[in-house]
């Protein structure tokens, strides 16, 4: 990295002085109001951001003042996510000739207004994607960017949204983070015990998963998810990964996410879940199907690749977003993974994740993001991104029931593609999954872990028909849904009948 910023340097010296020697190359005279000569707070930042989410029901730094966007930057340590490109579908480097350049004239830009040199404007420079992550202080800067036809986008890339809420707001915020380590007894009406010695979640017979497993276990099909990682005492999704019925199969875990407030800091805090999140999604989709008496998933023949990309759920801040994005880079640029499941996400649309998912998509994979789940500080929204992209499948949690309506905090709308039943209509209880330590046992709802059964479900069709292409397994999927052909305004498709997807 440091020969690539040297040469970047020379680069830069040499641009410099041939236009020092050019008297008819001037710096663009950008005045500002003596009104917006200090930034808003973060608490009026965020009111801004308030305001758009309840008027337009979405959010998009595109959309905003220039005033607005750099008091955002001022207060996330002045660090800019910079999008580029000839059009706004030119953001993968290999499929764009000439981003070097595009890089070179826009990093030009930026010396020429902030004054300094390159190795303190560039933290990194992203080898997929057409986007740099740099340091800009001046409100002038952010102006002569945006006026340039080479940018896709500028957003502050460490605002955080959540963490500028209320100590009380973030406390009244159920399940916020996602997070837990706890354990539950299950209620023996919540499973079934089938052969060897496994437990069946009862919402799995809501969408005739077992009977499915007659056809298609998930074999040779690898999962992508994109979470908090796995527990290190959780030896069903370790070393026990392969035992009883799931066998020759493969595991394994990537950490990049870097739990740190600097964000020069580069070194991940590895593979292990911090969370618990990660743990559950993983159990829900591929647990194995063995006789230790626990929580079997939907694939459970289905390799798994799980990426630690954040602490938790609510992707704020540089670290997070950066470790979603080089998650999905690495996904789509690997050949086996055929799913992508992530049940994580953000209110509004994060440009570099944006990016990410466009690329894995453009790679072919089949992506699964949940809809949402609702906080106290989130309730006014809809569809939460990534699931909003068109290059995403949106799912939610229902209650059981003949009669849909989602679950107590799940999120619902016309960007809902199918649903998952994962809330008992009398007891309320969730779905059993095996917990953080071994032995263990809890339940888990929202549209977390529908999005992770939703995304076995694909594995046991894309198994059942391993020539397919990802339009086929959707098709089929769609075609087994309670509403198809038509959609619903409020749960797309709906559940989906694994039995009638996988014959």
């Amino acid at each position: 990295m440091l020969s690539k910023l040297l040469k970047l340097s020379v680069v830069f010296v040499l641009v410099l002085a041939s236009c020092s020697k050019d008297e008819n190359a001037k710096e663009d005279v950008i005045v500002i109001a003596a009104s917006q000569t200090e930034p808003l707070s973060a608490k009026e930042v965020n009111a801004k951001i308030d305001e758009a989410l309840n008027s337009k029901g979405t959010f998009n730094w595109r959309d905003t003042s220039n005033y607005l966007l750099w008091s955002a930057v001022a207060n996330g340590q002045n660090m800019v996510t910079i999008g580029f490109g000839s059009s706004k579908d030119d953001f993968e480097r290999a499929k764009s000739p000439n981003n070097a350049k595009m890089q070179n004239d826009l990093l030009a830009i930026i010396m020429q207004y902030e004054k300094i040199s390159i190795e303190k404007i560039l933290l990194s420079a992203d080898p997929y994607l057409n986007l740099i992550d740099v340091a800009i202080s001046r409100q002038e800067t952010i102006i002569a960017l945006r006026k340039n036809n080479f940018i896709r986008y500028v957003e502050p890339a460490d605002y955080k949204y959540f963490a500028v809420k209320t100590a009380e707001e973030r406390a009244s915020s159920s399940g916020s983070s996602g997070c837990g380590f706890e354990s539950t007894t299950l209620s023996s009406a919540d499973y079934t015990n089938v052969t060897p010695n496994a437990k069946v979640p009862w919402a799995f017979y809501q969408h005739n998963i077992p009977p499915a497993w007659d056809y298609s276990t998930g074999a040779g099909i690898t999962i992508g998810i994109v979470d908090t990682g796995l527990s290190p005492n959780q030896s069903l999704l370790g070393s026990s990964f392969n035992d009883g019925i799931s066998t020759g199969r493969t595991l394994q875990k990537f950490g990049v996410y870097v739990d740190s407030v600097w964000p020069w800091t580069s070194t991940t805090d590895g593979p292990n879940d911090q969370c618990g999140h990660g743990t559950s999604m993983a159990s829900v989709a591929c647990a194995p199907r063995n006789d230790n008496g626990l929580p079997v998933g939907v694939a459970y023949n289905a390799n798994l690749i799980m990426y630690r990309a954040a602490a938790n759920v609510v992707l704020d801040g540089y670290h997070e977003q950066n470790g979603v994005k080089n998650a999905f880079t690495a996904l789509g640029n690997n050949a086996n993974v055929k799913i992508i499941s992530m049940s994580m996400g953000h209110i509004f649309s994060v440009g570099k994740i944006e990016d990410a998912v466009k690329y894995a998509y453009g790679k072919g994979k089949l992506i699964f993001c949940a809809g949402g789940t609702s906080t106290s500080s989130t309730t006014f929204v809809g569809v939460i991104f990534p699931a909003s992209m068109a290059e995403a499948v949106a799912v939610t949690g229902v209650q059981e029931g003949t009669v849909f309506q989602k679950c107590d905090d799940c999120h619902s709308g016309s960007k809902i593609d199918f649903t998952v039943v994962m809330q008992r209509a009398v007891t309320g209880n969730a779905v059993p999954v095996d917990s953080y330590y071994d032995n263990q046992t809890d339940y888990v709802g929202g549209s977390s872990v529908a999005t992770a059964t939703t995304a076995g479900i694909a594995a046991l069709v894309w198994a059942r028909n391993p020539t397919w292409t990802r339009s086929q397994v959707l098709t089929k999927m769609k075609q087994s849904a309670t509403f198809y052909p038509n959609k619903n305004a409020e749960f797309g498709y709906g559940n989906i009948n694994a039995l009638l997807a996988v014959q």
